[in-house]
């Protein structure tokens, strides 16, 4: 069982790695701050398996749950105002 429980923890380190590196290096805000939550809430599991029910839960409350949304519509706002059919027209630009 102890074998089991390592190979666990091995693969939920390694995934850890994975999603830090990958939310890291996305060119789109939007899927790293999606990859963020998936880390959070992976994060999460990690503090419940060191048997931190407190850490685990304020884990998934405030860092990826309140974190994620915050982020997400920050992520929507910047898009918005980057997009290229909100900025004025040259024509439409007052002397």
């Amino acid at each position: 069982m102890t074998t089991l429980l390592a190979a666990f923890d091995l693969l939920l380190s390694l995934t850890l790695l994975g999603l830090a590196v990958a939310a890291l290096t996305s060119a789109e805000p939007r899927r790293g701050v999606i990859l963020f939550i998936a880390f959070g809430l992976l994060l999460a599991l990690v503090w419940a398996r060191l048997r931190a029910p407190d850490l685990a839960l304020a884990e998934a409350a405030i860092g990826a749950g309140l974190s994620g949304a915050l982020m997400l519509a920050a992520a929507r706002r910047a898009r918005r105002r980057r997009s290229p059919e909100t900025a004025p027209r040259p024509s439409e630009e007052q002397p």
